[in-house]
């Protein structure tokens, strides 16, 4: 790995004054443009058929894409009949313009005027290479002779436009933005708008590529806010931001230009696009959102957005995606889990006038994800508070703090075992195999209760292995007698130190849940009793943590 051959191939423009940098956020969403049916279309081992991209298209609209780049209709007949399909068949809504590139070339413009025949408004895209490397390696062209191109092919573009019934609007793209000086880029920016020569009411699209990315994200803010402060015409200009993913910045590269006078994004649904990449349109956005600021685009729908999108595409929305990959709310860690469930049993109390979850940057639901499907996961590093959370919330069992941490380790050693994460169901079954109604030696079979006039006497019968005993025995309360008739009749030591009760579901016909933990030789053991009957429910809750006492006894 030879570093020295490499050299920083970018320009950082000379007098900028960097006012960028001290705004804090941005306040507002920019004008939002997919280019996910042309620039990440080119980019798919099989790029998409008509059908796929008129399907894309559709979702595209519901998402709430107003500009949409549908193609470059001199590329290829799919392309093209592509476009005429939109236009033919009145796919387009009216508030959404469609985009179309074409090359600084006549014959090439001409094809593309001639395909979009009949639209009522579409954004005419021309660009042309302006960098250091193309000019002398794939062009070998000067500096004038690049202007030449693109003031040539900006003059021909305007004269088709005079024929074309429906409006025009322009964008011109230096393309390879990110390579070129920035007071040349300037040079041909507004040879071009000399052209063009915006207005109000037909302004014109500046598009400042990154594409390839050559540099720190600061400088390209810097790049930007230098061709915004300088630009001619700059109130009729609309400055469009495309960033790549080659150094695994395109998001701060397209958030810093936003603050350096950026007006527009171009960008992809989860970053799909040549070589690393275009910036991820969704998370541009929920980065928005995250901040209270209205996106102006609807991703409540996410999972169908993904499985739409990997059907079509091919591609995988990778599991660590920024607020929409699988894992990204899966919290596995014990005190993760621990925190957001408090977090959660915080904001349910009302006592939240705003989302401030730990460890979870927006609410999971926005975006179609669900609590315990995609954020409490249970695995061998899982903790007291991640298990309970998920028995409390999906099955009902409202577990007391004391029993938390023994039921985590028990819960997250079967799937130390078994190296894997388990899933819901199978919670519930180590939990009721391990606790709930636990029988051993000792069997609840029949019991009665008298009331005395310092608490109550009980008469229990109980199979204890092959042998059947009558117990008796007097306490406080029921529990307390039926506890002190097992230790005298049967001989057991320990102490009753926590019971607990609920009931499972509202209703008459609710289960009655008890819980009850036992101390003996110093270690406590927890059992859980379930019945209709709250009475039977308690003490089969106290069976069951004498039958677990005794198996670890023997283990």
């Amino acid at each position: 790995m030879d570093y020295t051959k490499y050299r920083r191939g970018y320009f950082m423009p000379i007098g900028t004054n960097t006012n960028w940098v001290n705004k804090e956020y941005l306040d507002k969403a920019p004008i939002w443009c997919s280019v996910d049916l042309r620039d990440g279309n080119q980019a798919l081992i099989t790029p998409m058929n008509l059908e796929q991209k008129i399907e894309f298209f559709k979702v595209l609209c519901d998402i709430g894409f107003k500009e949409i780049e549908v193609g470059f209709p001199a590329a290829s007949q799919t392309e093209y009949d592509f476009i005429r399909t939109l236009i033919e068949d009145k796919l387009i809504p009216d508030d959404v313009t469609i985009q179309v590139l074409t090359q600084a070339r006549p014959h090439i413009i001409d094809k593309t005027f001639e395909a979009l025949k009949g639209a009522k408004q579409v954004i005419v895209h021309m660009y042309n290479s302006t960098s250091v490397a193309q000019r002398e390696q794939v062009f070998k062209k000067s500096k004038q002779e690049i202007i030449d191109l693109a003031v040539s092919g900006a003059t021909y573009a305007v004269q088709k436009a005079q024929d074309f019934e429906g409006k025009v609007i322009f964008e011109y793209s230096p393309e390879s933005f990110s390579g070129t000086e920035p007071d040349y880029a300037l040079q041909v920016i507004n040879s071009v708008l000399e052209v063009f020569k915006p207005t109000k009411d037909n302004k014109v699209i500046i598009n400042l590529p990154v594409t390839v990315e050559l540099s720190m994200p600061h400088i390209y803010a810097n790049q930007v806010e230098y061709i915004s402060n300088n630009v001619n015409y700059r109130e009729n200009v609309v400055i469009s931001l495309h960033p790549h993913n080659d150094r695994g910045t395109a998001i701060a590269d397209g958030e810093l230009g936003l603050l350096a006078g950026g007006d527009r994004i171009e960008g992809t649904l989860f970053g799909n696009g040549e070589r690393t990449g275009n910036g991820d349109i969704i998370t541009f956005a929920m980065n928005l959102y995250a901040h209270g600021v209205n996106p102006n685009l609807n991703f409540e729908n996410m999972p169908e957005i993904i499985k739409l999108y990997e059907r079509l595409t091919q591609m995988k929305v990778p599991p660590r995606q920024p607020y929409v990959g699988e894992l990204v709310y899966a919290a596995f860690s014990g005190s993760h889990q621990d925190a957001i469930a408090k977090g959660m049993a915080y904001r349910d109390s009302g006592k939240a006038s705003y989302w401030n979850v730990p460890y979870l940057a927006i609410d999971p639901k926005d975006v179609g994800k669900e609590y315990m499907a995609d954020v409490i996961r249970i695995n061998s590093q899982s903790g007291k508070g991640g298990v309970s959370y998920l028995l409390e919330s999906v099955f009902g069992y409202e577990i007391p703090i004391a029993m938390r941490e023994e039921l985590g380790y028990t819960v997250k050693g079967y799937s130390d075992k078994q190296q894997k994460e388990l899933q819901n169901e199978e919670v519930l079954e180590i939990f009721r195999n391990e606790y709930v109604n636990f029988y051993g030696p000792c069997e609840l079979k029949d019991y009665q209760f008298s009331k005395t006039k310092n608490g109550y006497n009980v008469n229990l019968e109980i199979q204890f292995g092959t042998e059947v005993k009558h117990l008796s025995g007097k306490g406080n309360g029921m529990l307390d007698s039926v506890s002190n008739a097992i230790k005298h009749g049967l001989g057991f030591e320990y102490v009753l130190s926590d019971y607990k009760e609920h009931a499972k579901e509202a209703g008459s016909n609710s289960l009655a849940i008890s819980y009850v933990c036992i101390t003996s030789d110093g270690r406590n053991v927890w059992g859980v009793g379930e019945d209709e009957d709250i009475a039977s429910s308690s003490i089969k809750a106290l069976i069951s943590a004498i039958n677990r006492n005794i198996k670890e006894m023997f283990l």
